[in-house]
């Protein structure tokens, strides 16, 4: 196997454009998610329970077998032909197979991008030797992509994984109890789920010196430079065609706002502050004053 690539971090945070500009290299195959709870079964035959599952040694046998498959492009033929229900399904989980089979005959290179896996991606790297690049995002870009999309969080989640709360979220244990026992609008659950993320993401900066590291923002701003960066220190060739290919997908040409189809193609750095107008001056005020012990961290009062 391929020394893996994992692009983990925030989730709203870029690490879908930043893995598929990645997987632009013809040595590089792109897996999307398999932290995921409705993740492909064929990509992953692992079943998570809980949104951002915490693997440790401790309970790595329930996973670990899944996990070095997909990394090893085996594809779990059983578990997704359990799930096809026309013809036409089989047809396409045969060639994923296929493509699969060629994938790891060629020992192309995998890249795994989830957020999900923020909190596990310790022992993923430690087990498995990947590269691992982990994006941040302003807090308040944060709360406004989910205002924009209306997503909640669960946070019992975090409360039924005892080792992910000995470990690392004890801190948080009653803001979590409370987001579990009792209702939240978006902005408030945005900014409690931005805390526990970035909380660990300073962890690993403290830790994991040989980690990348990088802010929305920055590659955004100055995406081929931060690119390049990225491919150097993965030891991956940034070709002419790869920096077209990042051109084509962060020129101010493209639409500042993602659309659906297309939400990788952006002007990356109108895209910086589009939380100006999402949020309303009192939430971007709320959000300051409940985050800003953790986001002095990342951010200054110019980011503001």
């Amino acid at each position: 196997m391929k020394k893996p690539i994992l692009v983990t971090g925030s989730h709203r945070s870029g690490t879908t454009w930043v893995g598929k500009m990645i997987a632009v290299s013809t040595d590089v195959i792109y897996i999307h998610e398999p932290f995921n709870l409705t993740h492909d079964p064929g990509i992953c035959g692992a079943k998570f329970d809980y949104w951002f599952t915490y693997i440790t040694e401790e309970n790595q046998p329930q996973y670990y077998r899944h996990l070095k498959n997909t990394f090893t492009f085996r594809y779990n033929l059983i578990g997704k032909l359990r799930k096809i229900r026309s013809g036409k399904e089989l047809k396409r989980v045969v060639n994923e197979y296929k493509r699969f089979y060629k994938y790891r005959l060629h020992r192309i290179r995998p890249l795994i991008k989830d957020p999900i896996a923020l909190f596990s991606a310790e022992w993923l790297a430690k087990t498995f030797d990947m590269d691992v690049i982990v994006l941040i995002r302003h807090p308040a870009a944060f709360a406004g992509s989910l205002k924009r999309i209306n997503w909640t969080h669960d946070f019992s989640h975090f409360l039924k994984q005892p080792l992910l709360m000995r470990d690392h979220l004890y801190p948080f244990e009653k803001e979590i109890q409370d987001y579990t026992d009792n209702q939240h609008d978006i902005i408030d659950q945005g900014i409690l789920l931005w805390k526990l993320i970035h909380a660990m993401i300073i962890k690993y900066q403290n830790k994991h010196k040989d980690w990348i590291f990088i802010r929305h923002e920055d590659i955004s701003r100055d995406p081929l430079h931060h690119f390049k960066n990225i491919f150097d220190r993965t030891g991956l060739e940034f070709s002419k065609d790869i920096q077209k290919e990042v051109r084509t997908y962060t020129d101010s040409s493209n639409p500042g706002e993602a659309h659906r189809h297309d939400h990788i193609r952006l002007d990356s750095k109108s895209n910086i502050y589009n939380w100006k107008n999402r949020l309303t001056d009192t939430e971007i005020k709320r959000t300051r004053e409940q985050v800003e012990y953790i986001s002095k961290e990342f951010y200054s009062d110019s980011d503001w």
